[in-house]
């Protein structure tokens, strides 16, 4: 059980039979009443973020959530395929509500880390930053670069972002899986 206080940033915590992860924390005193801390929390299953306020007599359970190391197989027709990191046997999909558009960054065969609840992989967690080739970019076209101009390139995983026009086809380009965009240039 977790006191109010002790609900912070990147706890997993239980309501109603849920889990939730919380995304920001903030305790603080209204005049001369007692501490409240106002959270935001995020529903794991249904991806729903909602504010909650505890106050100091409330007690809150702690989600038991497990890591588990899976490879991303292949994607076909919309289904992303995956093993267990130690049974190559083991193959399983997740659905696109559970893996929504992160998986655009991610090559076949690389792991990635699943969070489970109950025994049911709820959501994965992928690298902040990935290391993806460049398999298509357009040449660079003279004009105005005053502002940093930016061309489109294509990755190796079919995914399209923005990079400097010095980055050209078959270069090694790390990027930012969180925002998409392109981070530097890897030699």
């Amino acid at each position: 059980m977790l006191n109010y206080n002790e609900i912070t940033k990147g706890k997993f915590i239980t309501l109603g039979n849920a889990p939730y992860e919380t995304l920001s924390s903030h305790i603080f005193r209204k005049q001369q009443r007692k501490p409240v801390n106002q959270v935001k929390i995020k529903n794991l299953i249904t991806g729903k973020v909602i504010e909650k306020s505890f106050h100091q007599s409330d007690n809150v359970e702690e989600a038991s959530i497990e890591n588990e190391t899976i490879v991303y197989i292949y994607n076909n027709k919309g289904e992303f395929w995956f093993r267990d990191a130690n049974d190559k046997s083991k193959r399983f999909n997740l659905s696109n509500e559970i893996i929504g558009e992160q998986m655009k960054f991610i090559k076949e065969n690389s792991e990635i880390t699943a969070l489970v609840f109950n025994e049911k992989i709820i959501d994965i967690k992928i690298p902040i930053k990935t290391d993806l080739k460049v398999t298509e970019a357009p040449p660079a076209t003279k004009g105005n670069t005053a502002q940093g101009a930016n061309k489109q390139i294509t990755l190796e995983t079919g995914a399209v972002i923005n990079a400097p026009l010095f980055i050209n086809e078959g270069d090694i380009v790390r990027v930012n899986t969180e925002t998409g965009e392109y981070t530097e240039r890897v030699n």
